[in-house]
């Protein structure tokens, strides 16, 4: 991946972080997607005072690539308020992996380092489409 590229994502979900509402955790988390097409997309934590209904940035972020048609994602950003570089949670890992679960995975820190991965180091065996497309074609032979 491009270091032009990193830089665009990095900064697409540092901005989105400014606009996280986190009054609870007070932690504030922006995260940007990037579509096959260039094309990028960012989203922000949003809490809620019912703990169970608050959502991640990443799947902010990945919500508005699929309402904008963007169905194949090469690379997640995600920037959180901390000193080490923030790695995805398990669920947005496994949303992530919807999308692609070889897409590259960028974690920065509140200072701007940044950490380079791969989704599916992050989630080995994930379930997926084709995890459902095996039990169809196991259920079929019985």
């Amino acid at each position: 991946m491009r270091k032009s590229d990193i830089a665009r994502l990095v900064a697409a979900a540092r901005e989105a972080r400014a606009r996280a509402y986190a009054p609870y955790s007070k932690f504030p988390v922006g995260a940007a997607v990037l579509a096959g097409d260039g094309s990028v997309f960012s989203g922000c934590n949003v809490e809620n005072a019912s703990y169970g209904l608050s959502c991640c940035a990443e799947r902010n972020a990945v919500a508005a690539a699929v309402r904008a048609g963007a169905r194949r994602l090469t690379a997640v950003a995600v920037a959180g308020n901390s000193a080490a570089p923030l790695a995805p949670c398990g669920a947005c890992r496994q949303v992530l992996s919807e999308f692609n679960p070889a897409m590259t995975v960028i974690m920065a820190s509140r200072d701007g380092r940044t950490s380079t991965t791969r989704l599916d180091r992050l989630l080995p065996r994930s379930f997926g489409p084709r995890s459902l497309a095996r039990r169809a074609k196991k259920q079929s032979k019985q």
